[in-house]
């Protein structure tokens, strides 16, 4: 259903860009999340990016990360910048319908999810 891709082990203060995908058979033009989980630690929300481009953020990523949408191609990317070692983390997209309301980082919202991909910074 989703497919994330971009994730490497790179050093603190590097960027990374992560990309997530969506199938044909999953939600389009909705709510495409990103999350992470870091080991022992419960997953976060990082960003949520609505089908208007409404976008919002975690307050670690507020600065330093940014999510944009592409409806079309049913991808979310987000792009990471001056990287610490506490967002080492494996992060994951989800996706659902909001029909029109704000998106939320509420996992339970969600129905869609990817594998997730594994971020490591050094």
């Amino acid at each position: 259903q989703m497919v994330e891709s971009g994730g490497a082990s790179v050093q603190a203060g590097e960027s990374l860009t992560l990309a997530c995908e969506a199938s044909a058979d999953a939600i389009a033009g909705s709510c495409m999340g990103w999350f992470r989980q870091a080991p022992g630690k419960a997953r976060e929300g990082v960003a949520v990016v609505g089908s208007d481009g409404r976008t919002y953020y975690a307050d670690f990523a507020k600065g330093r990360f940014t999510s944009s949408q592409d409806n079309a191609s049913k991808t979310v990317v987000l792009q990471m910048n001056s990287l610490k070692p506490e967002d080492t983390a494996m992060y994951y997209c989800g996706v659902y319908d909001a029909y029109g309301g704000k998106c939320s980082f509420r996992e339970d919202f969600y129905d869609y999810w990817g594998p997730g991909t594994q971020v490591t910074v050094s």
